[in-house]
C-alpha cells in the first residue's frame, strides 16, 4: 500500500505526467490512480446545496490514497532557522489532483491512464512500462503541431497547385493576347491594301 502511495503521488507532481517503473508495479498502480482521479472529477461535477461539503469528504477520501503531511513540525526545522517547505509531496498531489486533474477529466468517464511496455531492464531482465496520464498537455501541445503540419502542407500543396494553375492561366492569357494583336494586326494589314 506505501509502495502504490509513493507511486501515485509520482506520477500526479511530476512534470511530465509519466513515470518508469516496472509493469507489474504499473498494472497495480493504474487502479489504484484512477480511483483517485474518479473522486475528484466526481467533485468537480457536484451542484445543488450541499456541494461544498460532499466535496470535502470525496477530498478527504481521496486523501487517503496519498501520504499526510508533516502537520507536527515547528515553524523552525530546517537548517539554521531556515523555513521547511509549506507542502509535502502528499498535500501537492491532492491539490493538483482536485484542481487540474479534476477538471480536466471532468467530462471523461474513465481510463485516465495509459501503459507502454518498454522492454526489459539491462541487470535484473524486469519488464519495464512507462505509466502516463491521457490528455497530458504534452500530447495535446504534438497533436496540435500535427494538425499544423498537415494544413500547412495541404496549403502548401494547394498553393503549388495555384501557382501553377496561375501559371498556366498566364501563359493562356498572354497567348490569347498575343493572338488577338496578331489578328488585329493581320486585319489591319488587309484593311490597308483595301484603302
Amino acid at each position: 500500500m506505501s509502495m502504490l502511495r509513493n507511486l501515485a503521488t509520482s506520477l500526479i507532481n511530476s512534470r511530465e505526467e509519466r513515470i518508469v517503473t516496472t509493469l507489474p508495479k504499473a498494472k497495480e498502480l493504474r487502479p489504484f490512480v484512477e480511483r483517485a482521479i474518479t473522486l475528484s472529477r466526481q467533485a468537480q461535477n457536484l451542484e445543488g446545496d450541499n456541494s461544498q461539503a460532499r466535496s470535502l469528504h470525496l477530498r478527504r477520501q481521496a486523501a487517503g490514497f496519498f501520504h499526510a503531511g508533516n502537520y507536527e513540525q515547528t515553524a523552525l526545522v530546517g537548517k539554521r532557522g531556515q523555513l521547511r517547505l509549506a507542502r509535502t509531496s502528499g498535500v501537492a498531489a491532492l491539490k493538483r489532483l482536485f484542481d487540474e486533474l479534476g477538471e480536466r477529466y471532468k467530462d471523461r468517464p474513465g481510463g485516465y491512464t495509459r501503459i507502454f511496455k518498454l522492454g526489459n531492464r539491462e541487470g535484473d531482465n524486469a519488464e519495464l512500462a512507462i505509466i502516463e496520464l491521457v490528455d497530458n498537455p504534452r500530447e495535446i501541445l504534438a497533436v496540435e503541431n500535427a494538425r499544423k503540419r498537415a494544413k500547412a502542407a495541404g496549403s502548401k500543396k494547394k498553393s503549388s497547385e495555384s501557382k501553377r494553375g496561375a501559371g498556366r492561366a498566364k501563359a493562356r492569357a498572354t497567348e490569347a493576347a498575343t493572338e488577338t494583336e496578331a489578328s488585329e494586326a493581320s486585319e489591319g494589314d488587309e484593311k490597308q491594301p483595301e484603302e
